[in-house]
């Protein structure tokens, strides 16, 4: 099995489930976000393995396609930027995490988004 099938294997599932748990329970998840933001040692250690996650994937899979590997990519590197970001800038994320928690679309939006991504790598990692 090559690499991207096994990564989109592995991040697909996960992030269909949590697009869909953000869906079904958009209040839980504004009330979540909220404690969330207001725990320096959690913005940390989700920094760290946010960032963890993402570096492996791009040490893994820093492959530049114009297809669905790229996506792979580009995931793994945007996590581990916003991982790094949330260790040096915590509250730079903060600020800009309660802005967007202020849209009343912002939890369906991001569960929709979530689940879009999720369908596309459990449909390329289990096709």
């Amino acid at each position: 099995m090559n690499t991207s099938i096994l990564i989109a294997r592995l991040i697909g599932p996960v992030m269909l489930a949590v697009g869909i748990a953000v869906l079904i329970n958009g209040r839980a998840f504004r009330d979540m976000a909220d404690e969330f933001m207001a725990n320096r040692a959690l913005m940390f250690i989700s920094g760290l393995l946010t960032m963890l996650a993402g570096v492996a994937i791009v040490v893994t899979h820093n492959v530049w396609t114009a297809d669905w590997r790229g996506l792979i990519t580009l995931f793994g590197w945007l996590t581990a930027i916003g991982g790094a970001i949330r260790l040096i800038a915590p509250q730079f994320v903060v600020q800009r995490g309660r802005a967007m928690m202020n849209q009343s679309y912002m939890p369906a939006a991001a569960g929709a988004i979530w689940v879009a991504i999720g369908l596309i790598f459990c449909f390329f990692g289990y096709r």
